[in-house]
């Protein structure tokens, strides 16, 4: 079992279909859209655990890359997959990417990388030089980096929609704190 799904399973919960929130229904975390799309048929009432766990660990974690961002740090493979589970996995692979590039002192650590929302060997690298360089402190702060961008977010698309005004204590509470 993989402990970042399990834990974003717990975060998710259950069954959700708020008319407010553009996803419809979701359950575990999982859109109608997402799960149909996995060839889900069912009720998303009736989705079991084990489903939604098979959706989000393909969907949000080997798809993206961030099950070889863990081999490398938990914590930021972690932050990036609950993002991704939330918004879709391109943003976070872009703010990860852009952090990246802000953090290596003007190429003196490591070299930029391009922005492209792929994880790759060259994000992969990059990644490693960094915490090479910075550490246990650099790997806190790059999770802290990331949940800025992720707050950034959230102001945006509620300054966008404020039938988002609903869901954005929560966002915060649950996902940037």
């Amino acid at each position: 079992m993989n402990p970042v799904i399990d834990g974003i399973l717990m975060t998710e919960g259950g069954y959700t279909n708020n008319p407010k929130d553009r996803g419809g229904e979701t359950n575990w975390g999982i859109t109608e859209a997402t799960a149909r799309a996995h060839g889900y048929k069912g009720s998303m009432y009736d989705m079991t655990r084990i489903d939604a766990y098979t959706i989000l660990e393909n969907e949000y974690w080997v798809k993206p890359g961030f099950d070889l961002i863990s081999e490398v740090s938990w914590p930021i493979a972690f932050e990036l997959c609950d993002a991704a589970v939330n918004i879709g996995p391109r943003l976070p692979c872009l703010w990860l990417q852009r952090w990246l590039n802000a953090l290596n002192r003007e190429q003196k650590n490591y070299h930029d990388i391009k922005v492209d929302g792929h994880i790759g060997p060259l994000t992969i690298s990059a990644l490693k030089a960094f915490l090479g360089w910075r550490g246990n402190e650099g790997m806190h702060v790059l999770v802290e980096a990331l949940n800025c961008s992720q707050g950034a977010y959230y102001l945006t698309i509620t300054e966008e929609r404020s039938q988002n005004e609903e869901f954005i204590y929560g966002w915060i509470k649950n996902r940037v704190a």
